[in-house]
């Protein structure tokens, strides 16, 4: 019997289940992250936090299906598992990375955004000059 088509909706099923529970977890845990970054913006935290989501399943959803197709036909149950194990495995690594990737470029902005808080103002002028020929 073929598992070929069987192997393949379980992966969708799994693969699209973790891609949405990431998303969710990283969207509700992530968003006070995304308003320190933005020095308190509320609108403009949850505009971002909905942006990234978006693109956290555009990437994931189009990995998922580009990744689905096998070039084995899977005969047995150990095949179907083997097959599974190492496409799953590949998808939670490219989350992972995508997690990762995500908090880098967040750090990053929220360490320039305190860089920018911690910047002493200007100085006050302290006088005048005039400007060059009107001596």
């Amino acid at each position: 019997m073929d598992l070929t088509v069987v192997a393949y909706v379980i992966y969708l099923l799994i693969s699209i289940g973790l891609t949405v529970w990431v998303a969710r977890t990283l969207s509700r845990n992530g968003r006070v992250f995304i308003g320190d970054v933005l020095q308190g913006n509320e609108k403009l935290a949850d505009a971002v936090n909905h942006l990234l989501v978006v693109g956290f399943y555009l990437v994931n959803i189009g990995f998922v299906t580009l990744y689905l197709r096998s070039g084995e036909t899977i005969l047995e149950a150990r095949g179907l598992f083997e097959a599974l194990s190492v496409k799953l495995g590949v998808v939670l690594l490219v989350l992972g990375f995508m997690h990762l990737g995500n908090v880098w470029v967040l750090n990053k902005m929220r360490r320039r955004g305190i860089m920018e808080r911690q910047q002493t103002p200007p100085v006050a002028p302290q006088g005048f000059t005039a400007p060059a020929g009107t001596w």
